[in-house]
C-alpha cells in the first residue's frame, strides 16, 4: 500500500484495465497506429527503502516483465527523485519459490538500471516496456508521482447507461481447455478473466472469441454452447472444451454461444518459435529407440544365432514425446478491441 509522500500510480499499454480499453487508431509520423486491449495484467510491491516491484503477468499466469521504481520525496521543494532499475534478484527468487513448479524461467527486465530523474509533484513518465516490431505494438507503463492522493483518480464514475448484452460478463477462472478429449492446458489465477467476449488462443490453431450473441459485421457461427462452468463446441471435426473452477455466467443456465475463428491470430509477445533442428520430435524419438532397442543377435549353443527384436514405441508414447502447444486466453468488453475494423 502506498501512504503518505509515497504515492505511484503505472497503467500497462495506457489503460487502467486488463480488458477494458477501446481500441484506437492513429497516425504517428504518418503509419496508422493502432492501440490494442492489452493482454497483461500489472502488479505492484512495495518494500523496504521506498522501493517498488513491478510485474507484468500474461493470461496464462506466466512473468511476461519485471522491474523496480526506486521513489525518494523531497518535501522542501515538493519533487521526487525517481530511478528505474532491474527487478531485484531476491524477489524474483520469493517469486519463483511460491510456486516452483510454474516459474522456472528467468522474468525479463532491464539490463541495467536508468539515470535517477527528478520530477515535480504531479509529474508523469512512460517507460516502453516490451515491444513487437513486427506487429507494431508496444506495452507501455505510465508512471505518476505526487504528494496529493486525489490527482490520482482520473477515472471519474460510470454514468448510467442503456442495459445491453454486453453487459453480461462471461467469466473464466482456474481454467483447464481439452480437445477431443484430452488435456492441452491447464492454467490458474488470482482473478478471473472476465468480459462480454471471452477467448483463448492455441499454437498451431488460432484464437476463438466467444460471445452470447452475434456481431454486425463478424463471421461468428452458432456453434458452441455455455453450460455451468463449461464451453463447449466442435470446429473443423475437433471438439474443445473449455473448463472454469466457477459459473461462466452468474445466471447459470445451458445458453448458445457464437464462436468466431481467427486462425491467423498470433500473439504479440506469445509462442516462441522453436530452433529448426532440421528433423521433428517425432523423428528423434524414432532414432533414439532405434539405438536403444535394435535387434540383438543372440548365440545359441548350437553355434547359430537368433534375434531378438527390439522394443517397439507406441503412437501413444510418441504423442506424449510432442511437446504441448503454447495456450492463452484473454477477454473483451467490445469485439473491435480484439478485431478492429479494416
Amino acid at each position: 500500500m502506498f501512504t503518505g509522500d509515497l504515492l505511484c500510480r503505472a497503467r500497462a499499454g495506457g489503460c487502467g484495465s486488463s480488458t477494458g480499453c477501446v481500441a484506437e487508431r492513429r497516425w504517428v509520423r504518418g503509419v496508422p497506429f493502432q492501440r490494442v486491449t492489452p493482454i497483461l495484467r500489472a502488479d505492484a510491491q512495495l518494500d523496504e527503502n521506498h522501493l517498488i516491484h513491478r510485474v507484468l503477468v500474461d493470461a496464462s499466469g506466466r512473468f511476461a516483465f519485471g522491474y523496480d521504481l526506486s521513489i525518494a520525496s523531497i518535501p522542501a521543494s515538493k519533487q521526487f527523485k525517481v530511478t528505474v532499475l532491474p527487478l531485484d534478484q531476491k524477489f524474483e527468487k520469493k517469486l519463483k519459490a511460491a510456486d516452483p513448479d510454474r516459474l522456472t524461467d528467468v522474468i525479463p527486465t532491464f539490463p541495467q538500471s536508468a539515470a535517477p530523474q527528478t520530477l515535480d509533484d504531479g509529474d508523469a513518465f512512460s517507460l516502453d516496456l516490451l515491444i513487437n516490431q513486427n506487429a507494431g505494438v508496444k506495452i507501455v507503463d505510465v508512471v505518476r508521482v505526487t504528494f496529493d492522493k486525489t490527482r490520482l483518480r482520473d477515472f471519474p464514475r460510470s454514468l448510467p447507461r442503456d442495459f445491453t448484452l454486453d453487459a453480461v460478463e462471461l467469466s473464466i477462472k482456474d481454467y483447464r481447455l481439452l480437445l477431443n478429449g484430452s488435456v492441452v492446458a491447464v492454467g490458474k489465477s488470482t482473478s478471473p478473466v472476465a468480459g462480454a467476449l471471452v477467448w483463448f488462443y492455441v499454437q498451431g490453431r488460432g484464437r476463438f472469441i466467444f460471445s452470447l450473441a452475434p456481431r454486425d459485421g463478424y463471421e461468428f457461427q452458432k456453434v458452441g454452447i455455455v453450460d455451468g462452468n463449461r464451453i463447449e463446441f466442435t470446429m473443423a471435426g475437433d471438439r474443445y472444451e473449455w473448463l472454469s473452477a466457477s459459473p461462466i455466467l452468474s445466471g447459470g443456465g445451458t445458453w448458445n454461444l457464437w464462436v468466431l475463428h481467427d486462425p491467423k491470430y498470433s500473439p504479440l509477445f506469445g509462442a516462441e518459435k522453436p530452433p529448426d533442428t532440421g528433423k521433428s520430435a517425432l523423428q528423434k524419438v524414432d532414432e533414439a529407440m532405434a539405438k536403444v532397442n535394435a535387434n540383438v543377435n543372440i548365440p545359441t549353443q548350437g553355434g547359430r544365432s537368433m534375434v531378438a527384436p527390439g522394443k517397439q514405441i507406441s503412437d501413444t508414447q510418441k504423442a506424449e514425446a510432442v511437446k504441448p502447444p503454447r495456450v492463452m486466453i484473454g477477454s473483451a468488453d467490445r469485439i473491435e478491441n480484439l478485431w478492429p475494423r479494416n
